[in-house]
């Protein structure tokens, strides 16, 4: 391009000096310039077209970077749910016992108050059966008793 503005300087001064200068020397360098800048127009096209390319490979590499980053976050996620799921479900199976445990020693206890109510109740009647019959026996005898 250079070159043609040498060209076009030299082709201008020599008009201005020249009174028979052809212009049609004009003419066929201003095709050059057109011819020139097509051939920059189409350099730039294709170098654009790269430059396209090279960002839609770059783009699909971070599209794929992101997918593989995603794709551990969500795997690290779930051992991280089925863990805590784990320990829960552990957790909740001892809890589970503890209060079943519970529940059976309420149970035995229950019996064994009961059953020691039942000695108490049965003490109970036979002292006072005793007692009704040592007082029989004092008024079957008519005796009073020195206190």
């Amino acid at each position: 391009m250079e070159a043609l503005l040498s060209q076009f300087t030299f082709l201008s001064d020599h008009a201005l000096r020249d009174k028979n200068f052809d212009p049609s020397a004009m003419e066929d360098l201003m095709k050059l310039f057109e011819v020139e800048s097509y051939k920059e127009w189409a350099a730039m096209e294709l170098e654009h077209e790269g430059h396209v390319k090279q960002a839609e490979i770059a783009m699909q590499e971070a599209e794929d970077y992101l997918d593989s980053v995603m794709e551990s976050a969500m795997d690290e996620f779930r051992r991280f749910e089925e863990e805590m799921e784990g320990g829960s479900k552990g957790e909740l199976d001892g809890l589970e016992d503890a209060a079943e445990k519970a529940r059976k020693m309420g149970n035995l206890m229950e019996k064994g108050a009961t059953i020691a109510s039942k000695f108490y109740v049965e003490a109970a009647m036979n002292s006072a059966t005793a007692a009704m019959k040592s007082a029989f026996k004092v008024l079957s005898t008519n005796k009073v008793h020195p206190s």
